[in-house]
C-alpha cells in the first residue's frame, strides 16, 4: 500500500513539475503554434527562459539580450529541431550547453559576441544540417576540427567583417558535401592552401573577401568541387587582378555570380576571355555592381569563338558614365550562344542593331526597368534581330505609342510572349500590327481607358490589370486566361466574347455580383478570382453562391476575400456565411402572404359578423346614435300615443277599419300612431319611426306574412327591438293576424322571438265571439 502511495506521489510530482515548466515557458513565450514552435524573439530577455520541455520542437530567441548559455538552459529540449539565437549578446557558452540537442537540425548563433568557438559545442550535433556562426568576434575557427562531427551538415555560414583573419587546413575536416558555404572575411589575410579541398562537392559557395591573393588561393581549392561561385564585395580594377581567376578555367563551375563588385575597362576584357574559356560555365549573374569605364574594348578581347555562357543576368548595374558608354560591338563574337539575357534597372536606352542581330540563339530577353523609347525600340528590334526570340519583357520603360511598339516587333515570327506593362501608352489605337504567333500579352498598368481591335486575336493569355477599363468588349476566341484586376468593371465580361477562357482574374474592380447565368456561361472556367470587390449580397446572389455545387473549387481565395459590402445587415461578413432575413429575400411573397392572411381574416370577420348579425347591430346602433344626436324641438320626451302600430300596407284595411275603430272610439279612447296618418311630412323616415316609437307607450306589431316581407316593417321591428335593449322594458305587443312560423322572424330579434316562443302574443280569432275577447285583452295590454 505504501509503495503504491509513493508511486502515485512521484507521478503526481512529475506531472505537476511538467505542467509548471510548460506554464513558465508560455508566460515568457505566449506564441507557441500547433507544431510546438515557440517564438520568444524581441522580448528583451536576458537569459534563456526556464521551463523548456521535450514538447518544444522549435525555439526562436533572436533579438534579445542573452549573454550566457549555461549547461542547464537547454537540457530538457531533447526534441528541439530549430534553435535561433541570432542577434543577442552571447559571449560565453558552457561546454555541455548543447549536449542534449542530438535532434537539432538548424542552429543560428550569428551576430553575437563570441570570441572563441569550441568543438565541444558541436560534438553531439549528429543531425545538424544548418549552422550559422557569422558576425561574431572570433579571429579564427579554433585549434581543433570544429565541424568534424557534423556529418549531416549541408549549410554553413561563418566569418565576420572585421576580426576573422585566418582559415587553417583542419577547419573543415569531416565535411565532404555542402549545399551552401558562405565565408565572410573582409579582413581575411591568411588562407592555408588545401583547407577547402576536403570538401568534395559544394553546390553554392559565397566568398566575401577583399584580398585578391587570398581569393585566388581559395579558388585554387575549389576547381573540382564548386558548382556555383558567388563573389561579393570585391574590386577587380586591373587586368592582373582579374587574371588571378585563370585558375578557374578548368573548373567544373556552371554558374558565376558577382554581387557588389567593382569592374573597370581594364578588368572586363580579361574576365571575358577567362569566362569564354570555361567550357562548363553556362550562367553569369551580375547584381548591384558598379562599372567604371566606357566599354570601348575593341582589340582587347582575344577570343575567336563564342562563349559557352547561355544565360546572362545583369540587375542594377551602375554605369557611372552610361551616357558615353560604347555600343558593345566588341562583344559581338561572344554572344552567339546566349539563350537568355536579363538586363534590368541599368539605364539601357538602346540595344545596337548589330548586337541584336548577333543574338542568334536568344530565346528570352528581359530589358525591364530601363529607358527604352519607341524609336530606340525600332532600332533595337531591327530586321534580322533576335531571330528565335520567344519571350520579350519591356516593362517599366519609356514606351508611349502602342501602335509603333507593335509595328517594331511585328517581324519577330517566333515571339509568343510579350510584356510591355507599366509603360505609359494611354489611348489604344483601333488597329495594330503584332507578331503573327503572339500568344501572351501583358498590358497591365499602361493607363489604357478602353480596349479596341488593336488587341491581337491570336492571344491565349492577356493581362490588362491596373488600367482604367470600365468594360471588356473585344472578342478573343483563343483566349484561355484573362487578368483584368484593378479596373472599374461592374460586371463579368461577356462569355460569348471569350468562349475558351478557363481562368479569369477580376479582383479589385467595381463588381457587385454575378448571376448563375453569367457564371455558367463560361463553359470552360476552371479558376475565377473575383475577391476584393464590394459585393452586394442580395438574396439571389447569396442563394446562387452558397448553393452552387463545386464553386468553392473554382473561386480563388475563397472564402476569405469575398466580403459583403451591403446590405448593412451583412456588411463585413464573408459571402459564404452571410444570411439575410426571410423578409429581405422574399419580400413579394411575404407581403402577398400577409395580404392574403389579412383578406382571409377580414373575410372571416365578415362571415362571422354576418352569421352573428354584427352588421345589424352596428347599423342599428349607428342609426340610433344619429337619431339621438339630432337636435329636438322638445327636450322632454312626452308620451303622445298609447301605441305605435307597425303593420304592412297590405294589412292596412284591418288596421284602419277594425283596430282604429275599436281602440280610438273605445271608452276611454286610446290614441294610436299610424305611419300613414301621423308621420311628419318631409322628415327622414327613420327619424319618424324612432320618434314615433319613443313617443308611444307601447308598440303594436301586426304580424302576418306580408309584415315579414315588408322592408319598412322590418325597420320598425329593428328599432323596436333596439328599444327593448336600450330601455330594458317590454313595450312590444305582438298581434298575430294570421298564423306564421316562428322562424319567419329573424334570429337576431331574440326578445321578440322569445315573446312568440312563450305564447305572449295576441292571435286574431276568426269567430266573432272570440274577437270581442281579443279587443278586450288588447285594450288591457295597452293600458298596463
Amino acid at each position: 500500500m505504501i509503495k503504491q502511495i509513493w508511486r502515485v506521489w512521484i507521478i503526481y510530482t512529475v506531472i505537476t513539475a511538467k505542467v509548471s515548466e510548460e506554464r513558465a515557458v508560455k508566460q515568457v513565450c505566449p506564441s507557441c503554434d500547433a507544431d510546438h514552435f515557440c517564438d520568444c524573439s524581441s522580448l528583451g530577455l536576458n537569459t534563456i527562459p526556464s521551463g523548456i520541455t521535450s514538447e518544444i520542437t522549435g525555439l526562436n530567441l533572436a533579438h534579445n539580450k542573452i549573454e550566457h548559455i549555461s549547461e542547464n538552459d537547454l537540457r530538457s529540449g531533447v526534441n528541439l529541431r530549430v534553435l535561433l539565437l541570432q542577434s543577442n549578446q552571447i559571449w560565453t557558452i558552457d561546454e555541455d550547453s548543447f549536449h542534449s540537442l542530438g535532434k537539432l537540425e538548424h542552429l543560428d548563433l550569428s551576430s553575437n559576441n563570441l570570441t572563441r568557438l569550441s568543438p565541444t559545442w558541436f560534438r553531439d550535433f549528429v543531425s545538424l544540417q544548418h549552422l550559422d556562426i557569422r558576425g561574431n568576434f572570433y579571429a579564427e575557427l579554433g585549434e581543433g576540427s570544429l565541424f568534424s562531427n557534423l556529418k549531416n551538415l549541408r549549410n554553413l555560414h561563418l566569418g565576420n567583417k572585421d576580426r576573422f583573419l585566418a582559415i587553417r587546413q583542419q577547419d573543415f575536416e569531416g565535411i565532404t558535401v555542402l549545399e551552401q558555404l558562405e565565408i565572410q572575411g573582409e579582413k581575411l589575410h591568411w588562407y592555408e592552401q588545401g583547407s577547402l579541398k576536403s570538401i568534395r562537392n559544394i553546390n553554392h559557395i559565397i566568398i566575401n573577401v577583399r584580398g585578391i591573393s587570398v581569393l585566388s588561393s581559395i579558388l585554387g581549392d575549389l576547381v573540382n568541387s564548386v558548382i556555383c561561385l558567388e563573389l561579393r564585395n570585391i574590386a577587380f580594377r586591373t587586368e592582373n587582378e582579374t587574371m588571378l581567376l585563370n585558375i578557374m578555367i578548368p573548373s567544373v563551375m556552371k554558374k558565376l555570380l558577382f554581387r557588389n563588385v567593382l569592374l573597370t575597362d581594364e578588368s572586363i576584357p580579361s574576365m571575358m576571355g577567362i569566362m569564354a574559356n570555361m567550357r562548363q560555365l553556362g550562367e553569369v549573374e551580375v547584381e548591384d555592381c558598379v562599372f567604371q569605364g566606357t566599354g570601348h574594348w575593341s582589340g582587347l578581347i582575344h577570343v575567336d569563338k563564342p562563349s559557352p555562357v547561355k544565360v546572362v543576368t545583369i540587375w542594377t548595374l551602375v554605369i557611372e558614365r552610361f551616357y558615353v558608354f560604347s555600343d558593345l560591338h566588341s562583344l559581338s563574337n561572344l554572344i552567339g550562344n546566349l539563350t537568355k539575357v536579363t538586363v534590368g534597372n541599368t539605364k539601357v536606352f538602346l540595344v545596337p542593331c548589330l548586337i541584336s542581330k548577333r543574338l542568334l540563339s536568344l530565346e528570352y530577353l528581359d530589358l525591364s526597368d530601363n529607358l527604352l523609347s519607341d524609336p530606340a525600340l525600332g532600332h533595337s528590334a531591327c530586321m534580322g534581330a533576335w531571330p528565335v526570340l520567344n519571350t520579350l519583357n519591356l516593362s517599366q520603360n519609356s514606351l508611349s505609342n502602342l501602335k509603333m511598339t507593335g509595328k517594331s516587333l511585328a517581324h519577330l515570327q517566333k515571339l509568343t510572349n510579350l510584356d510591355i506593362s507599366q509603360n505609359n501608352f494611354g489611348q489604344m489605337p483601333e488597329v495594330c500590327e503584332w507578331p503573327e504567333n503572339l500568344k501572351y500579352l501583358n498590358l497591365s498598368g499602361t493607363q489604357i481607358p478602353k480596349l479596341t481591335g488593336c488587341i491581337p486575336p491570336t492571344l491565349e493569355v492577356l493581362d490588362v490589370s491596373s488600367n482604367n477599363l470600365i468594360e471588356f468588349g473585344i472578342q478573343l476566341p483563343l483566349l484561355r486566361e484573362l487578368y483584368i484586376a484593378q479596373n472599374k468593371l461592374k460586371a463579368l465580361p461577356d462569355a460569348a466574347l471569350l468562349p475558351a477562357v478557363a481562368a479569369l482574374t477580376i479582383t479589385r474592380n467595381k463588381l457587385n455580383s454575378f448571376s448563375k447565368g453569367e457564371y455558367e456561361s463560361f463553359k470552360n472556367m476552371k479558376r475565377l478570382e473575383a475577391g476584393d470587390n464590394n459585393f452586394i449580397c442580395s438574396c439571389v446572389f447569396l442563394s446562387f453562391i452558397q448553393s452552387e455545387a463545386g464553386i468553392a473549387n473554382v473561386l480563388a481565395d475563397w472564402p476569405e476575400n469575398y466580403i459583403c459590402d451591403s446590405p448593412s445587415a451583412v456588411r463585413g461578413k464573408q459571402v459564404e456565411a452571410a444570411q439575410l432575413s426571410l423578409m429581405e429575400c422574399h419580400q413579394t411573397l411575404v407581403v402577398s402572404s400577409i395580404c392574403v392572411v389579412q383578406f382571409l381574416f377580414i373575410l372571416l370577420v365578415v362571415i362571422v359578423g354576418y352569421k352573428l348579425h354584427a352588421f345589424w347591430y352596428m347599423k342599428m346602433t349607428w342609426a340610433w346614435l344619429q337619431a339621438k344626436r339630432k337636435p329636438q324641438k322638445v327636450q322632454t320626451k312626452d308620451i303622445c300615443y298609447d301605441a305605435f302600430v307597425s303593420y304592412s300596407e297590405r294589412d292596412s284595411e284591418w288596421v284602419e277599419d277594425l283596430m282604429v275603430q275599436e281602440l280610438e272610439h273605445a271608452n276611454p279612447p286610446l290614441k294610436l300612431c299610424l305611419h300613414k296618418r301621423d308621420f311628419v311630412p318631409g322628415k327622414w323616415i327613420v327619424d319618424n319611426i324612432i320618434d314615433s316609437i319613443e313617443k308611444s307607450h307601447k308598440t303594436l306589431f301586426v304580424l302576418s306574412e306580408h309584415f315579414v316581407q315588408s322592408e319598412w316593417c322590418k325597420y320598425e321591428l329593428d328599432f323596436s327591438h333596439f328599444r327593448l335593449f336600450d330601455e330594458n322594458n317590454d313595450t312590444a305587443i305582438l298581434i298575430l293576424l294570421e298564423p306564421i312560423q316562428g322562424k319567419a322572424i329573424p334570429k337576431r330579434f331574440c326578445k321578440l322571438r322569445k315573446l312568440m316562443n312563450t305564447k305572449t302574443y295576441l292571435e286574431w280569432p276568426l269567430e266573432e265571439v272570440q274577437q270581442q275577447i281579443f279587443w278586450f285583452n288588447l285594450r288591457a295590454a295597452l293600458k298596463s
